[in-house]
């Protein structure tokens, strides 16, 4: 998808502003005719439909312009894993309100964001209650938000705004939908608060917000090593760890989609408490995702400060800003430590429901990413929203069975919590394992990335009789230990899976076994499991791509979006 910005380059870019007297969110003046406009180029120039902005109506805005015979068209060239059309409204919409990110004259261009960080602190802070003067429920009801109720298809359209500002991005995530103030907060029976009226769990706000936010980082990184690489050869040494760093941010990324796609658990019983595995997924990636990204932070900060990019600089402001921002939005190492907690607490429980065979027959749904979201389980409340009409709010049929008779998640009825999600994952960790036996010697990534999966299966059935015990103490060191190995080996599975459902003969850059190769290698790493024998350098495949995306203007994430801007 090609996309033109304004025609008028001198022209300012859409800006938002606040309304003191009355909190309200008006276009900035003067606004240009084609100001909030933007042109979809298809190969063939065949003009299409119109499409009004949602909510405009009665505050204006832009015109989305949907060129080619098929409106449907703008999904696919919206991304190489293309989210429904509704969706991919929305996030460009919402693009286009936000206005260029490099103009400084912008209140939403990074600039802005990055050089007056307690304005923008305290802004996220009245948001997080309820004096944010109304500003991010009119600006996501004018992009159409309130229409996309699923929490993975919410996250993609918010996409834009969570790239550009952490704590802005995380407290927009938490809007109900049009007419309802920010989600109120309110706590569990195991301590952690939830939101409520928001698509959006709790648990994986934050993340999906971070991750976000890491690739914006890491887009200003590999553009500085990539552009002067030619010229300047010693930056050519950060290139393999850029890779190592959009490895790491996809594997992230990968753990928290399929949470996201997960339905929840149906409602426990009167008197009940939460099973041991009740949102699995979700501490997993409360934990996992912080911890990781830390490191990758740490590693953008030296890359950038070597490549002469100091506080003062867009990348040094935006790293500044966002390591400001992570407690504001709960993945800091206290966040990370109270979701491990309640992993440690877990641990007899799902050690004694690991799986002994491999996973077999056709991935569960919330790991193919391009596909519609699973729908909720009866008597539960899915990640996915409320439906109507035996439709999910985004168009998709609901409460349809896959050929197997088992719901479309790929579990068995009831199949949630411990016997869903341990299990599906460890026996992922297991199937790839058994291809290593099974791959062609002529691929060497396919059967290197087997023979680490063997031997990432191998620390797991290791760790299944220390955890049988570990729940006698779950603040004990010990315990802690055996939750953060747990909580690697199962984003390893994330990554199998996700790369496995992304290899459907498309030549998907996720359908390869570069990156995860590499991620998993970095999980070895972190688990301190020696490697299996010799076996190709993903770095560099995995860096040729990250360098072709930011020169294509395409995000450093799982779908592979084309940015606007």
């Amino acid at each position: 998808m090609a996309v033109t910005p304004p025609a008028a380059p001198s022209a300012p870019a859409p800006a938002l502003a606040a309304s003191p007297a009355r909190g309200a969110v008006r276009a900035a003046a003067p606004a240009p005719p084609p100001a909030a406009a933007f042109t979809a180029r298809p190969p063939a120039a065949v003009s299409g439909p119109v499409v009004s902005p949602a909510g405009s109506g009665d505050r204006g805005g832009g015109v989305v312009r949907v060129a080619g015979p098929v409106p449907g068209a703008l999904a696919h060239r919206y991304a190489a894993l293309p989210p429904p059309l509704r969706v991919a409204l929305a996030a460009l919409r919402l693009e286009v309100l936000l206005g260029d990110p490099r103009d400084a004259a912008n209140p939403y261009s990074l600039p802005a964001l990055t050089s007056a960080p307690a304005a923008a602190g305290s802004a996220a802070s009245a948001g997080a209650g309820e004096g944010w003067d109304g500003r991010a429920g009119v600006l996501l009801t004018a992009a159409g938000l309130g229409q996309v109720c699923a929490a993975d298809q919410r996250v993609r359209a918010l996409r834009p705004l969570l790239r550009r500002d952490l704590a802005l991005g995380h407290a927009a995530g938490r809007w109900g939908g049009p007419g309802m103030p920010p989600a109120r907060r309110v706590r569990g029976q195991d301590g952690e608060s939830c939101p409520v009226s928001s698509p959006v769990p709790a648990a994986l706000l934050g993340p999906a917000a971070l991750v976000a936010a890491a690739g914006s980082v890491l887009r200003q990184a590999a553009l500085t090593v990539a552009g002067r690489g030619s010229g300047e050869p010693a930056l050519r040494q950060w290139q393999p760890v850029l890779a190592a760093a959009f490895a790491d941010l996809l594997a992230c990324e990968s753990l928290t989609c399929v949470a996201l796609r997960r339905p929840a658990a149906p409602a426990p019983g009167p008197g009940a408490g939460p099973g041991p595995g009740a949102g699995l997924l979700g501490a997993v990636a409360g934990y996992v995702v912080p911890t990781v990204l830390a490191d990758v932070l740490a590693q953008l900060g030296l890359v950038l400060a070597e490549c002469g990019h100091g506080p003062a600089s867009t990348g040094g402001g935006m790293l500044a800003k966002l390591t400001g921002d992570l407690p504001l939005a709960g993945v800091d190492a206290a966040g990370a430590a109270h979701w491990q907690a309640r992993l440690a607490r877990a641990l007899p429980a799902l050690a004694a429901e690991e799986p002994r065979t491999a996973h077999r027959g056709p991935l569960p749904a919330f790991f193919r990413l391009a596909d519609p979201p699973a729908p909720a389980p009866a008597g539960g409340v899915a990640a996915a929203g409320g439906q109507e009409g035996g439709h999910t709010p985004d168009g998709h049929e609901s409460g349809r069975l896959a050929p197997n008779g088992h719901t479309p998640g790929g579990l068995e009825p009831g199949g949630y919590g411990v016997g869903g999600d341990s299990v599906v994952l460890s026996g992922l960790l297991r199937a790839g394992a058994a291809r290593a036996d099974g791959a062609d010697g002529a691929d060497t990534g396919r059967a290197a990335l087997g023979a680490l999966a063997r031997r990432l299966l191998t620390e797991q059935r290791a760790l299944r009789r220390p955890c049988r015990t570990a729940g006698a103490d779950p603040g004990a060191v010990a315990a802690r230990a055996l939750a953060d190995r747990q909580a690697l080996l199962w984003l390893a599975a994330a990554v199998l899976g996700v790369r496995e459902a992304a290899d459907d003969g498309r030549g998907l850059f996720l359908g390869g076994t570069h990156w995860a190769l590499l991620a998993l290698s970095g999980i070895a790493g972190r688990l301190g499991v020696p490697l299996p024998g010799p076996a190709p350098d993903p770095r560099v495949p995995v860096w040729a791509e990250l360098a072709d995306r930011v020169r294509r203007g395409v995000d450093c994430d799982v779908y592979a979006t084309r940015l606007l801007w």
